[in-house]
């Protein structure tokens, strides 16, 4: 019997049959995409691995992608179904509090779903990351719950990883991330031209932000391999995960690397549609948790 619930939003980016087969809580977000004045809302809760590709295939094809947050009574409404069921103590997980201030929603509506639950508690986690980032600090509770361990203790636990959790995270359009604010106009058409790639990153509050600009995938994916070979993962955890907008050539090249270089065999997905929609089809991003601490910038 385990001691807690675990629980997280979508953009863990974790695959449904994993989920399900260790009874993790899953609250979805939801997107549309838009094309000739036509919208269509979807939620973020793929089966299938072809759902994934049809999605960054609809990016290529000019649909536009728009993205919400989970808001209090979504997550009200998934907190008070755990509560019915039973559920005592929950560790739950959002996106970065810097993208988004899904966490303060979540901390609310799990206060309120208590003053009918008294002996209902959740541990929000806010990871500071988000994609398989966030889904890293997912798995990393799942095992601290099969251990036995409690609520209050594996939140705790979590919290303390999530500054060793390094990210180099490369788009391949930057139209996408102008969008969304990341850079500018002016960036976006200059790099699409020259064919730059930003290296992006979370820093200590759980934002994106550009931290290198090279030129070309080649040689960003040397830029990662080169970041890995000064301090790779942290033997402790030997963790590393991969993650793409439908680009498998690139992913597969680095867990190659990571297979060869570090004996870790790495967790490589593809990215779900809420990020996705940010980054744009063929993104790629390599993450692992060290013993340092993240670089500001």
């Amino acid at each position: 019997m385990y001691k807690f619930t675990l629980s997280t939003d979508s953009t863990c980016d974790l695959y449904h049959d994993f989920v399900v087969e260790n009874d993790i809580k899953f609250a979805p977000l939801t997107f549309m995409l838009e094309k000739d004045g036509n919208i269509e809302e979807y939620l973020d809760n793929f089966t299938e691995y072809g759902q994934y590709v049809d999605f960054y295939n609809k990016l290529r094809q000019g649909y536009m992608p728009k993205t919400s947050k989970l808001n209090y009574e979504a997550h009200y409404d998934h907190f008070l179904k755990m509560a019915r069921e039973g559920a005592k103590d929950v560790v739950h997980f959002t996106i970065s509090s810097g993208l988004a201030n899904t966490w303060e929603n979540a901390e609310q509506a799990a206060a309120d779903v208590k003053k009918d639950f008294p002996d209902f508690r959740v541990f929000v986690v806010d990871p500071l990351t988000a994609t398989v980032g966030q889904g890293a600090l997912v798995r990393k509770a799942l095992e601290c719950r099969n251990k036995g361990m409690t609520a209050e203790e594996t939140a705790e636990f979590v919290k303390s990883l999530r500054l060793h959790i390094q990210h180099f995270i490369v788009a391949d359009d930057l139209q996408f991330l102008k969008r969304g604010g990341r850079i500018s106009a002016a960036a976006a058409a200059v790099g699409g031209v020259l064919k730059v790639k930003p290296i992006i990153a979370f820093d200590n509050v759980g934002k994106l932000g550009v931290i290198d600009k090279v030129m070309g995938t080649k040689k960003a994916i040397s830029y990662i391999k080169h970041k890995l070979e000064t301090e790779g993962p942290d033997p402790e955890h030997n963790y590393c995960f991969i993650v793409h907008t439908d680009n498998e050539p690139v992913a597969n090249e680095l867990a190659d690397y990571v297979r060869e270089r570090f004996r870790i065999e790495p967790y490589v997905q593809i990215m779900g549609p809420v990020i996705g929609a940010h980054v744009g089809p063929g993104a790629f991003a390599l993450g692992y948790l060290s013993k340092s601490l993240r670089n500001t910038f």
